[in-house]
């Protein structure tokens, strides 16, 4: 071919309608259809398992290391709490609950003082002896 030559395709120009420049909505083949409902059966967890083999090895071995080890973290850390708490509450039941029954004691006792004196002594007697000892 020499340069400037108007090469011939062989297809005839057409004239165009604007009705043929609007483009058809395809139609759905039944074959679509059917893989529409396969992915609406398959889960979640079944498509971020098919996911994971685009990532390489190593990343998912780290990933799988890494979450075993948080998981197994949050159960010690969780066990360890609850024996820390039960030890805290029974110490503390153990240390401070004879202390506030000696306290109560003391307070029942100096509220019978004062009713005795009360009856032998009369009704002002209790609060003219002044603040208990």
């Amino acid at each position: 071919m020499a340069p400037g030559e108007d090469v011939d395709s062989g297809v005839e120009s057409l004239p165009v309608s604007s009705k043929d420049m609007t483009p058809e909505k395809p139609k759905a083949l039944p074959e679509l259809e059917d893989d529409d409902e396969e992915d609406l059966d398959e889960t979640l967890a079944e498509r971020l398992w098919g996911l994971t083999e685009m990532f390489p090895d190593s990343l998912r071995n780290a990933t799988y290391s890494a979450t075993t080890g948080v998981q197994s973290g949050v159960k010690g850390f969780y066990s360890f709490s609850c024996s820390a708490f039960w030890v805290i509450f029974s110490s503390s039941l153990v240390l401070f609950a004879p202390v506030l029954l000696e306290v109560e004691r003391a307070q029942m006792e100096e509220q019978q003082r004062n009713q005795t004196k009360q009856v032998l002594l009369g009704p002002n007697s209790a609060m003219a002896a002044g603040p208990p000892r």
